[in-house]
């Protein structure tokens, strides 16, 4: 029997240990043949007890084949619907097998893996940090098709069971246990299935132990069913947090919650083929799919070190020297303690050091005051960090993070100063958000061991680290900061030296983009409002103010210094503005008493009057789907030309060519345009793209085909070139 381990003991309770091929159980292709001839022996035994459901690997059961999920399209989505269904009746069959089965869960139970647990009629799990339960599957744009909505709709109720099914939280056994997902929990893995088989020795007797709830007489849904007054007058509720949390944008938690109603209407068979249906219209969806692919995929690849070097043994970071107890280095200080690193908090003063410090004392009271850590585990982290002026207790680091003001000078200076302090071996991480690591390591007596670690604001919350590589660095700095990002439990993406390397240079075409929108008259509101519906949390607009334009003003000063200016394209229009508003009018931003909006003392916020009239234009017809095209797309643009261009040298070579004359990207499906193409902008209006093919024109939409839209002049001047890949670039007469 593929994957499935069938034992019966003297006493009649057969335990059934599921080791499928691969890392983790899953529902794979073997899943369901290996269930059903599971669930047949099992109906087959003459004397049966009861049955163990336990699992061989780490993991209890890791849910669905997500491959699979993938490659769901309008031609097979019957076929899929059916095999949800499949699935389902075998669960069903094991919950009406009339004898008490128990769920013995010794590790991860997400998404189907709970569900499987579900099918048990009692649930014990093993009460460790390691194992964790819950319904994942709203973050990969599902939902749980497997009954999950069903019943944890039947064993808590709609309004407890919000935060499982529509936001995707995950528990540890004890909380698990307090929402009603599992029964019992034991302290020791080895006591996990005694246990199981003793809860079966004393309930084999009983029929209401092998009876789910959902199956019993005259059972209530906890809090009510949808007709109840509690639960009516919660919907409408519901809905409207999910439109402001999605904005529209994100169709799975609608789906739940349509499911979850409709599944308290009507009796269970029939609400198990609603979620069923419902599973599948949102696996047909492309935002499922990008999300599974993005989120699942792609994440577990980066976290699993396709980026690490494969040669070089794993490395760990004892004590770390944070140089800079600003916003950022307090940050850094936090997570790494947490992290249980020794930590060496530098700056000018000890006073400003210990103003850094008592950050991490503030995050630790309100952990302590929800919960989440004793006092004493508090006070222990808090110990590890270490305020001071001096630079002799840096002696000895393993890794020294440099956090300070986006200087080239200053961190040169800081280099040679304090880079003696490593340890044998250490490494020098540079914290900056855009400085090239290359031309910062020239300060360094070791260009070898320098390398860039961007962390992101707020340090404790944001879960990636960019990790540069200079010209220079090598393999095994590259190993031990990647390292130390795991070890503080971050993502690490590793990414090319450059001027703002991958996430500020991408997302810099974001904010670039609303400011050119802003000079050609749109209404800064508009700007910012479709930026939001197109997925980002705030506007281009919005987000110049808080990370300030005066600092952004002092950055670029900093790059011409440098001599990389607009070498990844041109900025004069942002800057002309910029230098505007805060040369002309003083407004540097959010934190300097004002930039694009207005900020009261009550928190509120509204466009400076003054932009209006220096730059809308009521006259001004932008549609606004080109302007969301166009927040989007350039950051897609920027995404595809240069992880392009890296392999082409002659992509290369055109991104300086063209990249500061607006020059946009065409993306053809197949790897070489079969017909003639051409790619024609307005001279008025550089964001028009146009495509001829033969002697149609079309305005395409899919980032795949075209990245931006425009209206058709009959006479534009044009010039135009093809890459070896197929690419097409055009210049602005």
């Amino acid at each position: 029997m593929s994957g499935f381990n069938y034992e019966k003991d003297a006493i009649g309770v057969v335990t059934v240990t599921m080791d499928m091929a691969g890392p983790v159980n899953s529902m794979s292709e073997a899943f369901l043949p290996a269930l059903q001839d599971t669930v047949e022996k099992l109906e087959a035994e003459s004397d049966l007890t009861g049955v163990v459901l336990a699992s061989a690997k780490k993991t209890f059961f890791a849910g669905g084949d997500l491959n699979s999920l993938c490659q769901v399209t309008e031609e097979n989505a019957e076929t899929f619907f059916n095999e949800a269904q499949a699935i389902k009746a075998e669960f069903r069959r094991l919950e009406k097998l009339g004898k008490p089965t128990v769920a013995a869960i010794n590790g991860a139970a997400l998404g189907g893996g709970l569900e499987l647990a579900l099918a048990c009629h009692y649930r014990i799990a093993w009460d460790n940090k390691a194992v964790q339960l819950g319904f994942p599957e709203v973050t990969l744009g599902l939902l749980p098709g497997g009954g999950g909505v069903v019943k944890a709709i039947y064993l808590m109720g709609l309004m407890a069971s919000n935060e499982y099914l529509i936001e995707g939280k995950r528990v540890a056994p004890a909380k698990a246990k307090e929402a009603g997902l599992i029964n019992e929990t034991v302290d020791s893995l080895d006591g996990l299935i005694p246990r199981a088989k003793a809860w079966i020795a004393e309930n084999q007797d009983d029929e209401a132990a092998c009876t789910q709830p959902w199956d019993t007489k005259g059972y209530k849904i906890p809090g009510g069913n949808a007709n109840h007054p509690a639960v009516a007058q919660m919907l409408p509720v519901a809905s409207a947090m999910i439109a402001q949390k999605t904005r529209g944008l994100l169709p799975a938690p609608v789906k739940i919650l349509d499911v979850a109603v409709s599944a308290m209407r009507v009796d269970f068979d029939t609400a198990m083929r609603i979620e069923s249906r419902g599973l599948t219209e949102l696996a047909l969806t492309p935002v499922a799919k990008n999300m599974i692919n993005t989120f699942f995929f792609n994440l577990n690849q980066i976290n699993g070190g396709a980026s690490r070097p494969k040669d070089i043994e794993p490395q760990t970071t004892q004590k770390v020297g944070v140089l800079g107890a600003g916003m950022m280095g307090q940050g850094i200080a936090y997570v790494s303690a947490m992290a249980g690193i020794e930590v060496i908090l530098k700056d000018i003063s000890l006073e400003a050091a210990e103003k850094g410090k008592a950050y991490t004392e503030g995050l630790l009271k309100k952990r302590v005051e929800r919960g989440r850590i004793t006092e004493e585990k508090a006070q222990q982290v808090l110990d590890l960090i270490k305020p001071t002026a001096e630079n002799t207790d840096l002696n000895g680091c393993d890794l020294i993070i440099e956090a300070v003001f986006e200087n080239m000078a200053l961190k040169h200076e800081i280099t040679k100063e304090l880079e003696p302090c490593l340890a044998e071996g250490g490494v020098w991480g540079s914290n900056t958000s855009t400085l090239p690591i290359t031309q910062l390591a020239e300060a360094s007596a070791d260009a070898e061991n320098f390398i860039g670690i961007h962390f992101f604001s707020p340090v404790d919350k944001m879960p990636l680290v960019e990790i540069i590589m200079g010209e220079n660095t090598s393999d095994l700095a590259l190993a031990k900061a990647f390292d130390y990002t795991k070890q503080i439990r971050k993502t690490p993406i590793v990414v090319n030296d450059s001027l703002g390397f991958f996430t500020s240079r991408t997302f810099g075409t974001y904010l670039d983009e609303g400011v050119r929108l802003l000079t050609e008259g749109v209404h800064p509101n508009q700007i910012d409002n479709l930026g939001k519906a197109i997925g980002m949390p705030v506007g281009p607009l919005n987000v110049y103010d808080e990370v300030s334009l005066e600092l952004s003003r002092k950055a670029w000063v900093t790059w011409k210094d440098m001599g990389v200016l607009d070498n990844w394209g041109d900025g004069t229009i942002t800057r002309d503005v910029i230098d505007t508003m805060v040369g002309e009018h003083g407004r540097g931003g959010r934190h300097h008493g004002g930039g694009f909006y207005e900020y009261g003392e009550d928190g509120s916020k509204a466009i400076w009057p003054g932009l209006m009239d220096l730059y809308y234009n009521a006259d001004a017809s932008v549609a606004e789907d080109d302007i969301k095209d166009r927040l989007l797309f350039r950051q897609v643009i920027e995404v595809y030309f240069n992880k392009v261009a890296s392999k082409d040298e002659s992509l290369t070579t055109l991104n300086t060519a063209f990249s500061k004359e607006g020059a946009y990207i065409y993306i053809p499906k197949n790897k070489m345009p079969k017909k003639p193409i051409q790619i024609l902008h307005s001279p008025s209006k550089i964001e028009i793209l146009l495509v001829r093919l033969s002697t149609s024109w079309i305005a395409c939409h899919s980032p795949l085909n075209l990245l931006l839209r425009g209206h058709l002049h009959s006479k534009l001047q044009r010039s135009w070139i093809v890459s070896p890949s197929g690419f097409l670039y055009c210049k602005v007469a």
